[in-house]
């Protein structure tokens, strides 16, 4: 029994480590947006359109990535995920033609995301856990990853100062780098607990997944998540330069989220455990709501904006443990990556169209206040769509 722990202590080890790195330069790209637009004289929407390929790639090859970690292990699918990645970095360094960035950031860096970030480490880590730990144990690592972006912005920032926006390139490719290695920290991964539930082949799990109402009512509900998340972390800054308040102050806003959505990941996995995760969802996206209503219509101030961050890190990505704990519980951990990936998809999409949408209001109204107000009625869809969610295992029938 000390074993089994202490193997899946080194997992949830590695996976932070590696959701950590992952995710923390993945959430400082758009950093490099003014300098490689200004050099190239590209217009923005060249470099927002390679970052929406990325998130519509990661999220299409999600469920497939997923599937391949199900049968074939994690550690194989993050080493040639953190391959994919730091090679992506590297290519985006050169890339100096709009095709070259969309390659390069869009579809390398899409397809290492897929192979180095929630679903396949928190499926590792759903099936190394006993079920009672399994919410608190996502909530740490998904925490890592909050981590990761709360200490990478400040630091992308550095080295695009110190060193330029090439180099520095060159300097988080390195770091993605380190990701292979750590990926041998997910070997001898123990297996899942022992279920009366027989053992389910991937065809008919997915078949089961897929006919089942609860799977698509997360999944729809998760796409909002997408959707705020992205709106926030590419037009926030913009947004609050409109209201006429400092540059720097975005930045500010958004490291805030990164740093207190460690807490509120860690908080919401620590809740699962005890607690309906589902309604914990409905009463996550009301919040939401609530926030993103006092943010919008209230007076804007600095201090206001700072306290948005906070209260939108506690809510930030604190779905994820409970949107995967939920699939957990109702399919079980033997295909958890695909069938998260599954739900996944639909986060991505939801990012596609929070960013794309935003941008293509803007310009058409000159204002962001219908996206806001959409982002408004979103959570309240959200909450609703969670409500009818019952956090029960699904009599799996055994394969043919």
């Amino acid at each position: 029994m000390n074993g089994v722990w202490r193997n899946a202590s080194w997992v949830l080890l590695g996976s932070a480590l590696i959701l950590a790195v992952s995710l923390g330069v993945r959430h400082g790209f758009g950093l490099f947006l003014p300098a490689m637009s200004g050099e190239y004289g590209w217009g923005r929407e060249v470099f927002a359109f390679a970052i929406a390929l990325q998130n519509l790639v990661w999220g299409i090859v999600q469920p497939f990535t997923g599937a391949f970690a199900d049968r074939f292990g994690a550690r194989r699918t993050v080493f040639i995920g953190g391959g994919l990645y730091a090679l992506g970095l590297f290519c985006m360094s050169q890339a100096s033609s709009e095709i070259g960035l969309s390659m390069s950031a869009g579809l390398l860096i899409g397809l290492g995301l897929s192979g180095t970030s929630f679903t396949v480490l928190l499926g590792l880590v759903g099936r190394s856990v006993a079920a009672e730990k399994r919410s608190m144990a996502m909530g740490i690592a998904s925490a890592a990853g909050s981590f990761g972006q709360f200490a990478m912005l400040p630091g992308t920032l550095g080295l695009i100062e110190w060193l330029g926006w090439a180099a520095a390139l060159l300097v988080l490719g390195m770091l993605v780098a380190s990701i292979m290695p750590l990926a041998f920290m997910l070997g001898g991964t123990p297996r899942a607990a022992a279920s009366a539930a027989p053992e389910q082949s991937m065809r008919d799990a997915l078949r089961q997944a897929t006919g089942h109402g609860g799977f698509w009512l997360l999944a729809l509900g998760f796409f909002v998540c997408g959707f705020q998340v992205v709106f926030i972390g590419v037009h926030l800054p913009a947004y609050l330069v409109d209201r006429q308040l400092p540059a720097m102050s975005g930045t500010t806003v958004l490291a805030l989220v990164g740093l207190f959505n460690i807490f509120g990941t860690y908080i919401a996995g620590w809740l699962g455990g005890y607690h309906s995760k589902p309604r914990l969802l409905v009463l996550l996206y009301l919040l939401r709501g609530v926030v993103i209503t006092l943010f919008f219509y209230l007076p804007l101030s600095e201090w206001g904006a700072y306290a948005f961050g906070i209260a939108m890190g506690l809510l930030w990505l604190s779905t994820v443990p409970l949107t995967n704990g939920t699939v957990a519980t109702m399919f079980g951990v033997r295909n958890l990556s695909m069938l998260t990936g599954i739900v996944f998809l639909f986060h991505q999409i939801g990012s596609f169209f929070g960013g794309w949408l935003g941008g293509w209001i803007y310009d058409l109204t000159g204002s962001y206040d219908l996206i806001w107000q959409i982002s408004i009625v979103l959570s309240l869809l959200a909450a609703v769509l969670n409500w009818p969610i019952r956090e029960q295992a699904v009599l799996r029938p055994l394969a043919a």
